[in-house]
Parts: structure tokens; C-alpha cells; sequence
């Protein structure tokens, strides 16, 4: 059976990159914490934007897919699922949103997790939700000509109750020590978890819950502002090449967990990055033009409407068409494309 003795992770020896990235991520933890100690109201809206993205790109990873109206429109409750993706999506929706308001009172455990996977299948009628596999899985990509390659052997159904258990149990044991920085220890976790792979499906959208469970309750709220999953999606060749990499002898025990840990540990840092961005946005009483003008000179290439919209969440649908009509009227914004492909770029 494959132990999980996360207290060998204390013994290790961590390159002065690793150490750079937690340091710099405990930083803006504690900006952060500043800044919405000063206006938290006016954060509420980041709040909405990043469940909604998360929503949407973590389902996205594993080809679950709607429009960008309807997804809104579900995780908003104003509108009811129309097919099976659509039934799939608003079960992410709601795990999420348990996640977000009741983080601090959930238990890291097997029967939790298992709750959690029941929840994400609620409308699903799949009948798969909240039980572990049944049958050997694979984790395989296609390549050229139609050819499978597998690129790992989880855990056989058999073993899989009682390393998830294993998991759950050594994985709190070792955080109540604090002997482990949890941001080294929250990706040894989430690895361990896709390389049980407990489930016969949901495994990669169950991981990212996850993962903002484990953080938020280690106090790196960041995710409740800036979408991680989204930015998994926007990375995710590099996601599966890492897991690949860190993957590589972890039945035997003798795998290496940083390419994984060093992802994960660029992604929050990204975030956290991104959220200050936001704040210009979010904290000043500016006009709707100087709002905007703001967001798209942190615009790189081309962008379009709806991406500005949600870097000015506390400006309307309308301010932000009027103020991007200004700055091309003006010369600083040139626009490309008609309807739906319109697209700016900075002049």
C-alpha cells in the first residue's frame, strides 16, 4: 500500500526558487488582509466574478462547456441546467459555494471528500456521485494517428478507501505539527489525490475544489478573488506536463513532487499578483473613464470588452462600453472585428 509520511517533506531541502515563491506568496497574503480590512464591501464583486470564472474554466479543462451567458446565468441561479453539461456545472457551482461559506468548518477526511464528489454529481444522474471507483482508470492522452499513450497507472479500486483515508489522515496529522509551510504541503496533497485518482470521473474538478478548500484554510484567501481555476485552464499543457513530471515513480515512493509544487506555487503567486492589480479598480472613487483607462494599459495584444468588464466590477455593463468609445474616439484604443469578435488593442 503507498504511504503517505508527509513528515518526511520537513526533511527536505528546498532550492532558493521554492523558498522565493513562498516567501513573496506570505507577503501578499498580508497585503492582502490589508487592503480588505479597509473596504471589504467593495471587494464583494471580485467575489461573484472569480466564482463565476472558476465555475466555468475548471469544467472547461474536462469538456464541460456552455455559453458564457448561460454560464452566468446558472451561476447566478436565475436560469435552470438544459443538459447534462449545463446539470454538471451547476454542481460545481454548488460545491463551490459551499467552499466559499463554509470553508472553516470542514474537515479534511475520506467521508468528507466523498460528501464533496456526491454534491458535484447532485444533478448529474449519472449515479457515480459520492462513491469511489469501481473500475481500474488511466490517465492517457491521445496522440498522433489515434494512438493511446498512458501516461499513468493510478491506484487500483481495491486500495483506493483506504489510501484516501491514509491521505486525510497523515496530510492533518503533519499540519497541526506546523513543522510544513502548507504551501509546500497543500501541493504534496493535491498530487497524491490525482495520483490515487478516487474516482471513475470528477477527479480533476474534485482536485481544484480542493485545493481552494486546503488554501482558504490555511488563510490563502486569494481565490475568492482572482479565478485559480481559470488560470489552470490558461496553463493547461504546462498543468498536465508537471503532473506528468512529478507523477514519474510515485507508486514506488520515489517521485519527485517540485515540478508540480513549483506550478501550483507560480499560480498563486499570479494571483495574488493580479488581485493588487485589481485593487486600483475596486478601492478608488475614480470616473468610469479613468477606470477603464486603467485596466487596459495592464492589457498586453488584444482584448476585448468582457475581459475590462471584469477588471472594473464596480462600473456597469454600459459605463464600460461608453468610457472604451472615448478612448478610441481619442486615439488610445484602436477596435477590430464586428459583434462578438470585436476586439481592442492599445493604439
Amino acid at each position: 500500500m503507498r504511504d503517505f509520511d508527509y513528515k518526511k517533506i520537513s526533511q527536505a531541502t528546498w532550492d532558493s526558487e521554492t523558498l522565493a515563491l513562498v516567501a513573496q506568496i506570505h507577503e501578499f497574503k498580508g497585503r492582502q488582509a490589508l487592503f480588505l480590512e479597509k473596504s471589504p464591501a467593495e471587494f464583494d464583486k471580485l467575489v461573484e466574478i472569480a466564482k463565476i470564472q472558476s465555475t466555468e474554466a475548471s469544467n472547461k479543462i474536462e469538456g464541460i462547456i456552455t455559453t458564457n451567458t448561460r454560464i452566468k446565468q446558472l451561476c447566478m441561479e436565475k436560469t435552470t441546467p438544459r443538459n447534462r453539461d449545463e446539470k454538471e456545472i451547476i454542481g460545481y457551482r454548488d460545491v463551490l459555494n459551499t467552499i466559499h461559506e463554509s470553508y472553516e468548518y470542514i474537515h479534511i477526511s475520506s467521508s468528507v471528500i466523498l460528501q464533496l464528489h456526491k454534491n458535484l454529481y447532485n444533478y448529474s444522474g449519472k449515479g457515480i456521485g459520492g462513491q469511489f471507483k469501481n473500475t481500474q482508470n488511466y490517465i492517457a492522452e491521445e496522440r498522433t494517428e489515434g494512438k493511446m499513450f498512458v501516461r499513468f497507472l493510478p491506484l487500483e479500486p481495491f486500495e483506493t478507501p483506504i489510501a484516501v483515508e491514509s491521505l486525510c489522515e497523515n496530510y492533518n496529522r503533519v499540519l497541526n505539527l506546523c513543522e510544513i509551510d502548507p504551501l509546500i504541503l497543500i501541493p504534496n496533497f493535491i498530487l497524491d489525490f490525482l495520483c490515487i485518482h478516487p474516482f471513475n470521473d470528477g477527479n480533476g474538478r474534485m482536485s481544484r475544489l480542493l485545493t481552494t478548500l486546503l488554501l482558504y484554510k490555511s488563510g490563502y484567501m486569494v481565490g475568492r478573488y482572482v479565478s485559480l481555476e481559470s488560470k489552470i485552464e490558461h496553463t493547461k499543457a504546462t498543468y498536465y506536463d508537471v503532473l506528468y513530471e512529478s507523477s514519474k515513480l510515485w507508486r514506488e515512493g520515489r517521485h519527485d513532487a517540485m515540478p508540480f509544487v513549483k506550478y501550483l506555487l507560480r499560480l498563486i503567486l499570479a494571483s495574488y499578483r493580479e488581485f493588487e492589480d485589481r485593487v486600483d479598480m475596486v478601492g478608488e472613487k475614480n470616473t468610469a473613464i479613468t477606470i477603464v483607462k486603467k485596466a487596459v494599459m495592464q492589457k498586453l495584444g488584444k482584448f476585448t470588452k468582457t475581459e475590462i468588464m471584469e477588471m472594473c466590477p464596480t462600473i456597469g455593463k454600459t459605463s464600460t462600453e461608453n468610457a472604451l468609445k472615448i478612448l478610441v474616439a481619442e486615439g488610445t484604443l484602436e477596435i477590430h472585428g464586428k459583434g462578438r469578435a470585436t476586439f481592442y488593442t492599445i493604439k
